[in-house]
């Protein structure tokens, strides 16, 4: 079985729980994982410091790359990273690449992923959008990327919020080719 090189981006838009709920379930499939790569903004450490009143991303067993890093691997489409998922991405860091503005490693590797054709998943955190939210997200779909809004859903009945929020991170890893576990409609419980 290929293993995956995967980039993470964080940045900073509330819901660090699914950045979190996203590293946990990557841990899981580590088997299926060769290089996990992972880009923080300062606000993304800042929310993530509020919200979940804990600095744990810093025990995480990846490599971590300073936001402003452009000697990192994934800065060239010669590393061969084969995904990049922005979770949770602002709509600050959504309108930077729809256009073309590379100003840290997050935007960079984002442009690196769509001109070499690989999958670059968004997962946005904005409510109500805008109608530049909105174009631009219709930018990034036409350019080849994958806009998957932080909408969970009801339907296995989640108890708690990391299971609520594992109903949207599910639907990113399976996006991402990942052979990940998870509840589907239909299933019983």
């Amino acid at each position: 079985m290929k293993k995956n090189k995967i980039i993470v981006a964080v940045t900073g838009a509330s819901g660090a729980i699914y950045a979190k709920v996203l590293f946990d379930k990557l841990l899981l499939l580590k088997d299926q994982i060769e290089e996990v790569g992972v880009v923080m903004s300062d606000n993304a450490k800042f929310v993530w410091e509020t919200e979940l009143e804990n600095t744990k991303y810093n025990n995480l067993p990846f490599t971590f790359y300073d936001k402003m890093d452009f000697m990192a691997p994934f800065a060239s489409g010669s590393a061969n990273f084969e995904t990049m998922i922005i979770c949770p991405c602002s709509m600050g860091t959504l309108g930077r690449i729809a256009s073309g503005i590379s100003n840290d490693l997050t935007t960079r590797a984002a442009d690196v992923i769509l001109k070499e054709r690989r999958k670059l998943i968004l997962v946005a955190r904005e409510t109500p959008l805008s109608l530049i939210h909105i174009n631009n997200m219709k930018t990034i779909t036409e350019a080849g990327g994958i806009i998957c809004p932080a909408t969970p859903s009801f339907y296995s009945k989640p108890n708690t919020f990391e299971e609520l929020t594992a109903t949207v991170i599910d639907r990113v890893l399976t996006l991402a080719d990942f052979k990940n576990q998870s509840y589907s409609w239909g299933d019983k419980q």
